[in-house]
């Protein structure tokens, strides 16, 4: 039987925003969206290996923190896109919840999931690209009806969700939208928490780097205090 091993980007062993309590966040390699905004381009390539590891090799790694998750905390993997590495994910989270450890899968909602993955998996926290279809493929180069499947298929296992969307100015700014995310929010159950994010432009160097082109070069950093003024409507 063939070993199933995680491509790992990064690890963070005390995470406090990805999720309830103090989280060990693991950003697995790969995506499929392109996000204007993206601030981890170097995470879109999911046949560049960085590193490989074992679901077992990583529970180990996680169990050292559990003094430290108090009821609430646990693991959260993000990406990239950890959909793209199910197989993992769900033999992680597996072995997560025979050690009574919390599990959150952060993700754009941009693939199929299986009853296994959300079975074991007690938060979803979904990054909200767009709502309009073809704002959404503008915004990430693909079509929208993979977002709407995943969050149809969370529904139906009745999976707890926090809903995150980045703000951009001159893209998303304003009321409209943030309202739009408050039907959309509500016309869902089991929606925990909505978060607003500011755009911010610390990647532009990353781009550079890597001879990408940065598509927001002529956008400014999204004003933090605006940003808490729209998040208001949401109320």
């Amino acid at each position: 039987m063939k070993e199933i091993k995680g491509n790992i980007a990064s690890f963070e062993s005390m995470g406090l925003v990805d999720g309830p309590g103090v989280r060990f966040v693991v950003f697995l390699q790969g995506c499929p969206l392109r996000c204007a905004y993206c601030h981890n381009p170097e995470m879109w390539n999911g046949k560049e290996i960085k590193t490989l590891i074992t679901p077992e090799e990583l529970v180990q790694k996680v169990k050292k923190y559990k003094p430290y998750f108090g009821e609430e905390g646990g693991i959260t993997i993000s990406g990239g896109e950890p959909l793209l590495q199910q197989e993992f994910v769900t033999d992680v989270f597996k072995l997560c919840k025979k050690e009574e450890i919390n599990t959150c899968l952060d993700t754009s909602g941009f693939g199929e999931a299986s009853d296994e993955l959300l079975d074991n998996t007690d938060l979803v926290i979904l990054d909200v690209k767009e709502l309009n279809p073809q704002k959404y493929e503008n915004l990430v180069g693909q079509n929208i009806d993979k977002f709407f499947n995943f969050v149809k298929k969370c529904q139906l296992q009745d999976k707890k969700m926090w809903l995150r969307q980045v703000i951009v100015p001159g893209f998303n700014d304003n009321e409209e939208s943030v309202l739009k995310l408050k039907e959309f929010a509500n016309s869902l159950k089991n929606i925990e928490k909505i978060e607003l994010l500011p755009y911010h432009d610390m990647a532009k160097k990353k781009y550079k780097a890597l001879g990408i082109p940065y598509r927001l070069e002529e956008v400014k950093p999204m004003d933090k205090a605006r940003c808490k003024k729209l998040e208001k409507l949401l109320k």
